[in-house]
């Protein structure tokens, strides 16, 4: 299994940055999916997960601001980050059942 996550970046608060994720190796359509983020000298946390179905829950930090998403056809699952804060700022890792992706860096300025 294999998972390729992409689309990190640095932007001022406020800004917005999509993330990707591209999972090789499993039956994507049938699991659930996750993000998660480490910032620098903390645990990791996580951010948001979609079910195989669709539906979708969120970490009360980030409720409202992020949108997690899936697309089965070309087994990706997206982060939508808008209105980003620095206390955002942290690696962030995609996961499909055991497996981690090699994460992301998204750094949002003040």
């Amino acid at each position: 299994v294999q998972l390729q996550a992409s689309g990190g970046g640095s932007v001022q608060a406020g800004g917005s940055l999509r993330l990707s994720c591209k999972v090789s190796g499993t039956n994507f359509r049938l699991l659930g999916v996750h993000w998660y983020r480490q910032a620098p000298g903390s645990q990791r946390e996580w951010v948001a997960t979609i079910a195989s179905g669709g539906a979708t829950t969120y970490a009360d930090s980030v409720r409202g601001r992020f949108t997690i998403s899936r697309n089965n056809i070309y087994r990706t699952m997206y982060l939508q980050m808008n209105s980003l804060k620095p206390g955002d700022t942290a690696v962030y890792y995609c996961k499909v059942n055991v497996y981690w992706g090699r994460g992301t860096l998204v750094t949002v300025s003040s």
